[in-house]
């Protein structure tokens, strides 16, 4: 019965090229929290974090206090899948934001590091909710996340999309995303149209051109007694 169970095929379904922003739509993204608010001072180093290190959702919101490290070298430690620990460093501009909202949260070592108002962790669906509204703000200066489906996983494919951008090998995404193997990174080459016409720029012509189709005496004629 086993064998006849683990014969059946898989269901096949259509594999859409995977989703992710463009650098302008991340800046905009990034300047929608309002920083005059505890709630987005606390919204911008969420999503900021997100974007540069590409932690998933079950990450960002697993982070305590005590698992963003600053000095002497920034990186923010996380619990992935199989409870895999990893390091992932930090930019300067994440671990000045960081910094400050850190001082301002003033939590706990194992105080959730971007708490709901009430000092619980946020939820999957809290996540989901602070992302929209910060898209739907941002699409007012940025047209074309109007209407586009972003959520946290989102973030992660363009971390991902950008270190390949910059030329950074497979390997080093793979293991920077926690995933087990490089193929997985495979996803990230097949939705890259850059790349692709990269790739085409540098092949040869065929030098085809382009003809005009001339019908013969016979088909005019035919066309004529229509």
């Amino acid at each position: 019965m086993a064998q006849r169970v683990l014969a059946i095929p898989s269901k096949r379904y259509v594999r859409r090229p995977i989703a992710f922003l463009t650098s302008d739509e991340v800046a905009a993204l990034l300047a929608a929290p309002n920083l005059n608010t505890w709630g987005g001072r606390r919204d911008r180093a969420l999503l900021l974090l997100a974007v540069q290190t590409g932690l998933r959702a079950s990450e960002l919101l697993g982070l305590r206090c005590e698992d963003i490290a600053l000095a002497p070298t920034g990186y923010v430690q996380c619990r992935g899948k199989g409870r895999k620990v990893r390091n992932t460093p930090l930019r300067k501009d994440t671990i000045a934001v960081l910094r400050s909202w850190l001082a301002e949260r003033q939590g706990k070592p194992t105080d959730p590091a971007f708490p709901t108002v009430t000092g619980a962790a946020l939820s999957h669906d809290g996540l989901q909710y602070l992302l929209n509204k910060h898209l739907d703000n941002a699409g007012c200066n940025c047209p074309s996340l109007a209407g586009k489906h972003v959520t946290p996983h989102v973030l992660r494919h363009t971390l991902a999309m950008d270190l390949l951008h910059h030329g950074v090998d497979r390997s080093v995404i793979a293991l920077w995303l926690g995933h087990e193997s490089v193929e997985t990174t495979a996803i990230y080459l097949q939705a890259d149209m850059q790349l692709k016409e990269q790739a085409l720029a540098k092949t040869d012509s065929t030098g085809a051109q382009a003809t005009r189709f001339q019908p013969d005496d016979q088909l005019m004629a035919f066309l004529k007694s229509l």
